[in-house]
């Protein structure tokens, strides 16, 4: 068994923006129901840790002192959506609400807690399931992300140990913010496999999407055409993912676990089941175990269908950041409870039955465009990361 951290306290449910939207906090009280029902977590190998709110200074590393100010001035009673158009808050997906500050900072805390117990040596792999805010920038909040807890946690970890960051986001949707924020660094490799922002938002992520000046070939994008199933995501991840580690050599992994890819997910287009998660956290751990110790910075990220996927996605992410695979039941008590929640049938494992889902009609030529996305990034990217050519 690895050690590895859980980061939970029940106030970081209250992230949370109104009562229909689709970022619904509750997702995250069943995922960590769920993993104490399994018994997988609270002894001494698998600690929970009480998260804490960034300070200003650790939010300000990454985030313009004029942003954080408006998000503080937005967060008292009585402010205007229209207030904070000029910052991306405001929106249909990033309202205004009071105590946005507060909400915002405690799940930025908790990342920056995962980061400090793995790097200080405490455990050697932390999850943050309420954090994965990737699409914040700067000076601009985007995508229901206020503050990038991510980017903060990333600098913290630059800054206090001057390490090596590999950042490797999986999420159906692009992760522009880190990406942008890190676009000039090239101590920190950002990958970001996702859906093509020719269908999805925020319509980045494209393959010439490099980086820029010192940062050029330190930004890695992989853009999967719509309804991508299981194997050509595998393929894809597990093709290139060893490849840029081998190249970047990182001292530390920070992993954004975004399950909006399932096939349920009501946001997304592409159509992975449960399985695949754990397939790319497995990846990923074998890379840390190789280059850096087995450090992993975990967090969440998307993922909107809140009762069928979401707590079973995280619960088999968490076994395999553990090193101890979780079994596929899941207890009655906790299917019954759901399903008396939703008023609707749920899962009974967290594995989907290989056969769960009839495979998509166009399947060849999807994974045909996938293959040839990832023969053309290990072109593009890989002279840029080595400093000489590479044939592939």
């Amino acid at each position: 068994m690895v050690e590895t951290a859980l980061i939970w306290d029940d106030a970081l449910a209250t992230y949370r923006f109104r009562p229909d939207h689709p970022l619904n906090p509750r997702r995250l009280e069943l995922t960590v129901g769920l993993i104490r029902t399994l018994g997988l977590v609270g002894d001494e190998a698998r600690p929970v840790l009480a998260p804490r709110p960034a300070t200003d200074a650790e939010l300000l590393a990454v985030h313009a002192p004029e942003y954080v100010d408006a998000v503080k001035r937005l967060s008292e009673p009585g402010a205007r959506d229209l207030d904070g158009l000029e910052w991306g808050i405001g929106t249909e997906d990033t309202p205004v609400v009071e105590g946005m500050h507060e909400m915002a900072a405690l799940v930025a805390g908790a990342t920056l807690v995962a980061a400090e117990a793995v790097m200080t040596g405490r455990v050697r792999r932390a999850f943050n399931p309420a954090g994965g805010l990737h699409h914040a920038f700067r000076a601009r909040a985007s995508g229901f992300c206020v503050y990038n807890d991510l980017a903060v946690a990333i600098r913290w970890i630059q800054r206090e140990f001057g390490a090596r960051v590999m950042y490797i986001d999986y999420d159906a949707h692009h992760g522009d913010g880190v990406q942008s924020i890190f676009y000039e660094d090239p101590e920190v490799l950002t990958v970001s496999f996702h859906e093509s922002g020719a269908y999805l938002f925020p319509g980045t992520g494209f393959i010439d999407e490099l980086g820029a000046g010192d940062g050029y070939g330190y930004s890695v994008n992989v853009p999967l055409d719509a309804h991508t199933e299981d194997d050509s995501w595998r393929a894809a991840f597990s093709t290139l993912v060893p490849k840029l580690a081998d190249a970047f050599r990182p001292d530390v992994i920070v992993l954004q676990n975004g399950c909006d890819g399932h096939v349920l997910d009501p946001l997304t287009h592409l159509r992975a089941t449960t399985r695949l998660f754990e397939d790319l956290v497995r990846v990923v751990c074998d890379v840390a175990d190789r280059h850096c110790d087995g450090r992993i910075v975990a967090t969440g990220g998307g993922g909107y269908a809140i009762h069928t996927v979401v707590p079973r996605a995280w619960t088999l992410v968490w076994g395999v950041l553990c090193g101890e695979p979780a079994p596929d039941e899941i207890p009655e008590r906790f299917v019954q409870a759901v399903r008396e929640e939703t008023g609707a049938p749920v899962p009974t494992t967290l594995r989907d039955p290989e056969d769960a889902f009839a495979p998509w009609p166009q399947r060849a030529e999807v994974e045909a465009l996938n293959a040839q996305t990832v023969r053309y990034v290990l072109r593009r990217v890989m002279p840029l990361l080595t400093g000489w050519g590479l044939a592939f």
